[in-house]
């Protein structure tokens, strides 16, 4: 029965010791508590208190844990090859527009070294300049001498195509790759995203899934095609790293520095000319090797644009550019002679 209680007609005394017992445990108690929480915020009397950790807001990009340089603004690591160097706000060349882009970008293929700079990081809508990842998932996943059918949902495009593509017809995807870069085929986009993943939303997971493997911290894609501009945007330091990875793609490179080709195709006379919107390989100029155009109301005039003088070899992303040819010329030329030894 609880000590509290009478018993026998008496009171039953509580001990004085059993008190005293109590608050000595609850003494020590409080002192092994005041231990463990200062241990939380100190290593031993020799290191400085660590900060309280700041929670990530809804959306925020975790970084990798114990995985050396934190990344580059532009996306990449300081190691990787494929990320331009941001951190060097040195530019070797000096050139003002009058009418300039929203957002551009100049770089040695090679080194990743920036030489020009316009608010590289700002995150814009890309139009068709997505391809270039379309592509670079595409050639991972299917290997050369395998064919695409062209679906019905490929049929109902929107924007830019190919075009002629025959329904229910299989064409080989080296073909289906050229409609892709060349004239900027929406259809073969489609077609070649089915043949892919099986279906296009699957592709798109594919897509977002080697930006993220990339460390490309401004891309996220919606489309194979960039039509829709909803969800679907980058920025120019992101397309650089996509354009150096694809032009050490042997296999794309070969398709986007051609002005033109003809190609196998299931239609009367068994050949299909596509050719390429790239204002410096069809204006000509010198060297030029790449890459991919984009337009939409949103994005505006894009291009990204490669070209090699000697050993040089130069890239170009221009985003919302009023005149994408004529700017991305000036500013090989200048980087050129920059470079020139």
């Amino acid at each position: 029965m609880p000590y509290s209680l009478f018993q026998g007609g008496r009171r039953r005394r509580r001990p004085r010791w059993r008190g005293r017992l109590v608050a000595v445990l609850l003494a020590m108690l409080t002192g092994f508590l005041a231990v463990v929480l200062l241990a939380g915020h100190y290593d031993d009397g020799s290191r400085t208190a660590r900060a309280p950790m700041a929670m990530p807001t809804v959306g925020t990009r975790l970084p990798l844990q114990d995985s050396g340089p934190a990344p580059l603004a532009g996306g990449g690591t300081a190691p990787s090859p494929l990320a331009v160097r941001l951190e060097d706000p040195r530019d070797a060349v000096s050139l003002r527009f009058k009418h300039p882009p929203r957002s551009a970008l100049m770089f040695d293929l090679d080194t990743g070294r920036v030489l020009w700079r316009r608010d590289p990081t700002r995150v814009l809508p890309i139009a068709s300049l997505t391809k270039m990842m379309t592509a670079l998932v595409v050639a991972d996943r299917v290997p050369r001498g395998h064919k695409v059918r062209v679906t019905k949902e490929a049929l109902h495009y929107k924007g830019s195509a190919v075009g002629v593509l025959p329904k229910g017809k299989w064409i080989g995807v080296e073909t289906m790759l050229h409609g892709l870069l060349l004239p900027s085929g929406n259809d073969a986009a489609i077609a070649l995203a089915q043949r892919t993943a099986h279906t296009v939303p699957r592709f798109v997971r594919l897509m977002n899934a080697r930006a993220d493997d990339m460390g490309l911290a401004c891309t996220r894609f919606s489309s194979p095609d960039g039509f829709e501009d909803r969800g679907n945007h980058s920025c120019a330091a992101d397309l650089a790293a996509i354009s150096r990875q694809l032009l050490r793609t042997p296999r794309l490179a070969r398709i986007v520095r051609r002005r033109s080709a003809s190609l196998p195709f299931p239609i009367k006379g068994g050949k299909i000319y596509l050719y390429n919107n790239n204002p410096l390989l069809r204006s000509g100029y010198p060297g030029t090797t790449g890459v991919k155009t984009g337009y939409t109301d949103a994005a505006g005039r894009c291009l990204v644009a490669s070209a090699r003088r000697g050993q040089v070899r130069l890239g170009v992303v221009l985003l919302d550019s009023p005149d994408p040819g004529k700017q991305a010329r000036q500013l090989l030329d200048r980087g050129f002679r920059a470079l020139r030894p």
